[in-house]
């Protein structure tokens, strides 16, 4: 009688969280509805007030008069100050030809569409920074982190240098070709074990650099092939691509011995440890430098879904990076001159956000 009672009680439990996730179902889209009233409403005043500044009709002086009767006669109705008022003029000129990211930009918080305007300087990259924060729900300051780390041109400069490799294996275009750490706070000097330890220690935020779609299974992971025991730094699982994928840390410049390694842990992960119905394990090599010669012909006659990628302990060079971009934009746009096709990296985000670690399909 006390087994059933107590089966009874767990099926019970059962059925009230299957209602605790219809309720909290229903205030997530509760919330985005309100939220595209808000965003449309904003669209609304911005292409008004803009409208009327087109006609001659307003001037800066009557967008002040405009707060300033709001504050006094609609003291209750907020958010309409001066400097918000052009803000939503802005907005509204911003994306109102553009019709793939007209409707997109009501599906995020006015604040993360006001840091996009102010801190994306171009079409491309506001589009790549809309759809990634739509597809992962980022905060403001999940937002911010990746903006400031120069998430969109990092993602065009991997593209562009992964091309070759990444066609060997669907999954590996999901892997950048560097990472930004900054968040760990290690000394410049630093072992493996530190470099894994902290890692661990701050897994919220190397999840944040590497995708929301990856989820952390285990540090040191234990493998035992022929009664020897071996042991893989990191392993995630990634969820959108379905599949395993196994990190080794290296705080040297990359070796074409690190391949081996690595490529014998995939073998093992998928004889011994994928489940039915999972995808291929993808590894991924992470080092304190690399040369991508070197990194070319190691991985030219690999036929495993292997990348190699470095990391950065401080935040990337704003100059550098931009110029980086610049000569790669450049590169593609001659190359077709001389009679061989290519596609601007720079041209179609969208194509990269889609395949990238951050993006939910």
């Amino acid at each position: 009688m006390a087994s059933q009672n107590l089966e009874t009680q767990q099926n019970g439990q059962a059925d009230y969280l299957e209602i605790i996730a219809l309720i909290e179902q229903a205030r997530v889209n509760a919330f985005y509805a309100v939220n595209r009233e808000l965003i449309s409403l904003y669209w609304e005043v911005g292409g008004y007030i803009s409208d009327k500044i087109r006609q001659g009709k307003w001037g800066r002086a009557v967008v002040s008069d405009f707060a300033r009767f709001i504050q006094i006669e609609h003291p209750e109705i907020k958010g309409f100050s001066a400097s918000n008022l052009w803000r939503m003029r802005q907005f509204y000129e911003i994306y109102c030809d553009n019709e793939r990211l007209a409707p997109l930009v009501r599906e995020i918080g006015w604040t993360q569409n006001l840091l996009i305007i102010e801190r994306a300087k171009t079409e491309e990259a506001r589009e790549f920074y809309v759809l990634l924060c739509k597809k992962n729900s980022y905060s403001k300051r999940e937002l911010a982190r990746q903006i400031d780390s120069m998430l969109f041109e990092r993602t065009v400069l991997s593209k562009g240098r992964s091309r070759l490799v990444s066609t060997k294996a669907a999954t590996l275009p999901a892997l950048r070709d560097s990472y930004i750490l900054e968040f760990l706070d290690i000394p410049e000097n630093h072992k493996e074990t530190e470099l894994r330890k902290s890692i661990v220690a701050n897994i919220r935020n190397f999840i944040l650099e590497f995708g929301k779609d990856f989820s952390f299974v285990g540090e040191e992971y234990r493998l035992q092939v022929g009664n020897e025991d071996f042991h893989i730094d990191l392993l995630f699982f990634n969820r959108e691509l379905s599949c395993l994928v196994a990190i080794e840390l290296k705080i040297t410049d990359f070796k074409p011995e690190h391949l081996g390694q690595l490529e014998f842990y995939l073998e093992a992960l998928d004889r011994d440890v994928r489940k039915p119905g999972e995808n291929p394990s993808i590894g991924l090599i992470l080092c304190a430098g690399k040369n991508d010669t070197v990194v070319e012909y190691a991985l030219s006659r690999s036929l495993s879904p292997a990348h190699v990628a470095e990391y950065q302990l401080h935040l990337p060079d704003k100059t550098l990076l931009t110029s980086k971009l610049r000569e790669l934009k450049e590169l593609a746009e001659a190359i077709p001159e001389k009679g061989l096709p290519i596609t601007n990296p720079c041209v179609k985000m969208r194509n990269t956000l889609d395949r990238s670690p951050h993006a939910r399909a």
